[in-house]
């Protein structure tokens, strides 16, 4: 459809074309192995060095603390798991902290562990959706061997407060006289926030190509210079024996060019998007005046609405919308069957009947005003039709 509005940035971006054109050399003339010892491995090898260079240069870390994966759910649980093993291996404790806002690469990573003894903590959050920093640090006792709370949510765009969480954390561990690592899921946060691994005070910090310009399949894995970690992907000894396996040396390329034109035009991004959601949100509460807009009023990410429409289907919802040739998202996991509520707005204590009719529109500098217009107009028949569907349904 040549005229469909695209309104779900948050789950994923289209590929830059100057992504695109520096990635290409790596899909064809300059395809070696970076592991072999000739002149076109080496070529490959070399543009490894500099990408990780480049994202060390961004995150204020050293290159040697990069580790290039195949996306954000490869990189948290590398993080989580790699952490978690180590320290149980070690003896150090079987105790982690996360919150009940997370992504589900955290939460499902968590309760595989449950499987070999770790005893999992999970914060509450507000009605805002914040974490609280001194609740974080009283979670912690002798046996924690990891905090993880991510650094923006995915669902109702809400920005915690990490670099306060790592802090008290830290003082906490410092009673207990331990060190205890603190990882973030950074996958929303790259487009409009920095990610300066020292200024957020973390120890491992995740992130996914695709959400910020560059290619699927492609990530990135902070992890800090001696803290304890057992590699997950075992082979050969590549990105120096923590992560075994032959490069995507185009992807990997990509996803360095793609943080580095993110990183830089931040404000800009952040400008535009502001404007752009702050239109959406008058649009929309002025064509359905019961919309309720979920998370933190200003502290949530500049390209984030996600808004509430009491008793509707969100299934049926994102059905007409898309007959009408926009593409959004819940705030629910939905297939044909069953609407699950979603557990990020359950934890903040959104009613049921508001979690069900939660949809997400996340914008980009790309997105226009004709585009939010043309949502607008489309919502309040939308919205009634949903309403309708349900109330049949529940009689």
């Amino acid at each position: 459809m040549t005229d469909s509005i695209y309104l779900d940035y948050a789950a994923t971006t289209p590929l830059r074309p100057e992504v695109r054109d520096a990635m290409l050399p790596y899909l064809h003339e300059q395809f070696g192995n970076p592991s072999a010892t000739y002149a076109l491995a080496a070529e490959a090898s070399e543009a490894i060095d500099a990408a990780r260079s480049a994202v060390a240069g961004l995150l204020g870390a050293s290159p040697n603390e990069v580790i290039f994966t195949s996306g954000g759910t490869e990189s948290i649980n590398t993080a989580i798991k790699g952490i978690a093993f180590a320290q149980q291996l070690a003896r150090v404790g079987n105790h982690i902290v996360t919150s009940a806002i997370e992504h589900h690469a955290v939460l499902h990573s968590c309760q595989y562990l449950e499987k070999f003894g770790f005893d999992i903590t999970q914060l509450p959050v507000d009605r805002d959706g914040l974490v609280s920093p001194e609740e974080a640090a009283q979670a912690v006792r002798k046996e924690t061997v990891l905090v993880s709370v991510m650094t923006a949510n995915n669902e109702v765009g809400v920005i915690q407060p990490i670099a306060e969480i790592a802090r008290a954390v830290r003082a906490r561990a410092s009673e207990l006289g331990r060190q205890i690592p603190v990882h973030t899921d950074a996958v929303q946060a790259a487009n409009s926030l920095s990610l300066n691994v020292d200024d957020l005070g973390v120890d491992l910090l995740s992130l996914s190509s695709h959400k910020f310009g560059g290619p699927k399949g492609a990530g990135i894995l902070y992890l800090r210079r001696g803290a304890p970690f057992l590699p997950q992907a075992s082979g050969g000894g590549q990105e120096r024996q923590r992560r075994a396996g032959t490069e995507d040396v185009a992807a990997i390329v990509g996803t360095a060019l793609a943080l580095t034109l993110a990183q830089e035009e931040r404000a800009m991004y952040i400008e535009r998007c502001h404007v752009l959601r702050e239109l959406l949100l008058a649009g929309i509460t002025a064509a359905v005046p019961d919309a309720q807009l979920n998370g933190h009023r200003e502290r949530r990410l500049a390209n984030n609405v996600n808004v509430s429409f009491p008793n509707a289907d969100a299934r049926v919802m994102l059905r007409l919308l898309d007959e009408a040739g926009i593409a959004a998202s819940a705030g629910s996991a939905c297939n044909e069957e069953t609407l699950e509520p979603s557990h990020v707005l359950l934890a903040m204590d959104v009613p049921l009947s508001s979690a069900i009719g939660a949809l997400r529109f996340t914008v980009s500098n790309a997105t226009q005003e004709s585009d939010i217009d043309r949502l607008v107009a489309e919502l309040p028949g939308i919205v009634q039709q949903a309403r309708t569907s349900a109330s049949v349904a529940a009689g």
